[in-house]
């Protein structure tokens, strides 16, 4: 059976712009208000060999694939300006979610980005996720976003919209504890 929709891939956002103007506010200390807001953290082990594992699953797009997303990148590392279409659904039937990434995090003690929505995005805003280790050895990960409702579909059923965002979130942080841990 065909697929039922075409699902865009990264060349189609070439010279598109994001579809919000707070770039950068997922990683502010203050996310920018009129925004639903997410923040989750976990701690995903200890050393330095569980973040170096963490931030590679994480820089390399392994998280969202093995978080169940189909992944079509136009860069094999998160890196400032490379367009990823997150793809989820089942079979032919998918939602795209087209994002850019705005911001790459490289410190000494922290790894991560952030990728802002593009048009055809169910929901407007922007997603952090960030990979620390602490002075006592612990490594969390933290996921942070803001958004709001961008498609018909997404306003009309905004509890299922948060919802999903919520479990997917919350997938994430499983997924990167399993793979950091395992050697």
């Amino acid at each position: 059976m065909p697929p039922l929709t075409h699902l865009p891939t990264p060349h189609d956002f070439a010279d598109v712009d994001l579809t919000y103007p707070d770039v950068g506010g997922s990683l502010a200390e203050v996310m920018p208000p009129g925004y639903r807001h997410l923040d989750r953290t976990i701690l995903v082990g200890v050393g330095r060999g569980v973040h170096e594992r963490a931030a590679e699953a994480l820089l390399t797009w392994q998280l969202h694939r093995r978080a169940g997303a189909r992944v079509a990148a136009d860069s094999p590392r998160a890196e400032p300006g490379a367009v990823v279409v997150l793809s989820v659904g089942l079979g032919p039937v998918r939602i795209a979610a087209p994002c850019r990434v705005v911001r790459v995090v490289q410190e000494p003690d922290a790894d991560g980005f952030a990728y802002g929505t593009l048009p055809g995005h169910p929901e407007r805003g922007e997603e952090s996720f960030v990979v620390r280790s602490h002075p006592d050895g612990r490594v969390t990960f933290t996921v942070r976003a803001f958004s709001r409702h961008a498609t018909r579909l997404a306003r009309a059923v905004p509890p299922a919209t948060g919802l999903a965002q919520q479990l997917a979130t919350r997938h994430y942080l499983r997924v990167l504890k399993k793979l950091a841990t395992r050697p």
